[in-house]
């Protein structure tokens, strides 16, 4: 089968191109962001309508080194035709600068004017204006909600692409058009004012994950005695005439019915809140302005306020972070993988955390324990990385459109958080607590647990925490195992040792799937490196909070 020619969309960032894609393609990308660095890596999809391949790249951006913004010029270049995207409120200045920074001399080109809805009403006098003057199709059009009638028009703009005329800036199409460079700014929030913005902004953020965390517990706390009484009981009864090895491995103290179970209960309602409030957060526009305001506190840490976003994705899923990480500097991407690391507790973690708190009966331990987080992350990455000094890494600075967030939008993107739970993090789960099973049953767990007995004491810690600390490495849900035997160890240990457990399972290192994809990211020895200095600040931390509680 021959292949189809490529359509690359090329714009700066936040431009409306995912949208544009994903209303061209119908893949479920959940890519209708309106936030800055929403895509990291090229997406590819065969559109039969106009027999082509269309590309959707990351937002181009002109100052700093971000591995994303080569990626995108890399794909303009290979490209057979390429859609120019700018925004009808910015059109002027965009155009101007992709003509610019582009090389498109030889390059077959239409031009995709969104923000229909937000642009002002000469934008159709401009479009003419760049027909004329560049000789390409242009058509203007709402890419977040692209009918039909619109996805019309962008196709036969991409079949009819032509060779520009001329290469001009569009200082000559404003002469001739009349038109003023920028014509419509988003409105002004107290998220822009210099003293009050950041505390504003660090307390929405706050908000966005206390909230959903806090409904997740209440739902649980009611669920789980009512599923003990409904199901997990019988089960057991009935279980008593299986084979001694399938009672182990179904209904034992760490098996697939009676531990299982836990991580849907107290994970998934996690899973569906947080990524609910996160596709709100960035639907409306409201996290691109919280990322902007805290852009200067950040950078004390070695962070931007860019490289929040990474981080802010990382309490969903930490793989999912990293690769977000292509879209930091070089100067501070090291610096953000730490970060996220050590400070961003991904959905499957907090749900764990959630359910030892609350089988302890200290649930109100988490909320401090989740602020811990954040603070040690972000003295951690400071001592390791220092403060951003790179004068290349320019303050956030232009505001985002604030909107409505748009219900299939919202609705695609936790979709796809909840597909991966499902597919992915519920199987590993119950893989864990099948693996966790046969040691027990075999004695390979009570061996482990002797020898790290004196090791846990230093921390005074029993040596039965030893199992839940190894599989919290392997997947941070793995600390789910550490309520075995109904919770016994738990009941068993004080406030202060339940937290310093905790936070030495949750924090001594990354999950290897997060691990491994830090080093196909940034090497082995960057991953090493990283890995290295989290397990020395986590023991350190854990010491130190051993002997304060």
């Amino acid at each position: 089968m021959p292949t189809p020619p490529s359509i690359v969309l090329a714009g700066l960032e936040s431009v409306g191109k995912s949208a544009l894609f994903r209303g061209l393609t119908g893949q479920v990308t959940g890519d209708e962001a309106n936030f800055r660095g929403s895509t990291v890596v090229c997406r590819k999809c065969r559109v039969p309508d106009c027999g082509c391949e269309v590309v959707d790249t990351p937002g181009i951006r002109l100052v700093g080194d971000a591995q994303t913004t080569q990626t995108a010029l890399a794909a303009t270049q290979e490209a057979d035709a390429v859609l120019l995207v700018a925004r009808g409120t910015h059109a002027v200045s965009e155009v101007e600068t992709l003509l610019r920074e582009l090389d498109l001399q030889q390059k077959r080109t239409a031009l995709a004017i969104t923000f229909q809805d937000k642009a002002p009403e000469q934008i159709q006098t401009l479009a003419q204006v760049y027909r004329e003057r560049l000789g390409i199709p242009v058509v203007v059009v709402n890419a977040r909600e692209l009918d039909q009638e619109g996805r019309g028009r962008v196709l036969a703009a991409i079949q009819s692409a032509a060779q520009m005329k001329a290469v001009q800036p569009t200082g000559g199409v404003q002469q001739g058009g009349g038109l003023h460079p920028l014509a419509v700014q988003p409105e002004t929030t107290p998220f822009e004012h210099k003293i009050v913005g950041p505390w504003l902004a660090l307390l929405s953020m706050g908000l966005m994950f206390a909230l959903p965390v806090y409904a997740a517990y209440v739902f649980a706390s009611w669920a789980q005695p009512l599923v003990d009484e409904l199901a997990i009981t019988p089960l057991k009864a009935a279980a008593a005439s299986w084979p001694q090895l399938a009672q182990v491995l179904l209904t034992g103290g760490y098996g697939i019915i009676t531990l299982g179970w836990y991580s849907f209960l107290w994970a998934f309602p996690v899973v569906l809140l947080i990524s609910l409030s996160v596709a709100l957060a960035e639907e409306t526009g409201w996290k691109d302005r919280i990322t902007a305001a805290l852009d200067p506190w950040l950078r004390h840490i070695g962070l931007s306020g860019r490289d929040l976003i990474p981080v802010l994705t990382g309490f969903g899923c930490n793989v999912v972070a990293v690769f977000q990480s292509r879209s930091c500097s070089k100067c501070s991407r090291a610096a953000c993988v730490s970060m996220i690391g050590f400070g961003s507790a991904c959905s499957y973690q907090i749900g764990a955390s959630l359910s030892l708190f609350g089988a302890a009966g200290h649930p109100t331990l988490f909320f401090p324990y989740l602020a811990a987080l954040l603070a040690v992350g972000a003295l951690h990455t400071r001592l390791w990385h220092g403060a951003l000094v790179d004068e290349g890494v320019q303050l956030l600075q232009e505001r985002s459109f604030l909107q409505r967030p748009s219900p299939r939008a919202v609705r695609w993107r936790m979709r796809a958080a909840l597909g991966q739970f499902l597919k992915q993090a519920m199987p590993i789960f119950l893989l864990i607590c099948f693996v966790a099973a046969l040691l027990e049953h075999f004695g390979v767990m009570a061996w482990f647990t002797a020898g790290l007995a004196p090791v846990l004491g230093l921390f005074r810690l029993p040596g039965e925490a030893a199992p839940g600390i190894l599989f919290s490495i392997l997947r941070k849900d793995g600390l789910l195992t550490l309520n075995s035997g109904e919770g016994a160890l738990l009941s068993a240990l004080s406030a202060g040792q339940l937290v310093v457990l905790v936070w030495l399972a949750s924090t001594f290192t990354a999950c290897l799937v997060t691990l491994w994809t830090v080093r196909r990211e940034l090497g082995w020895k960057a991953a090493a490196l990283i890995a290295g200095r989290q397990a020395v600040t986590s023991l350190v931390s854990a010491w130190v909070i051993s002997w304060w509680i």
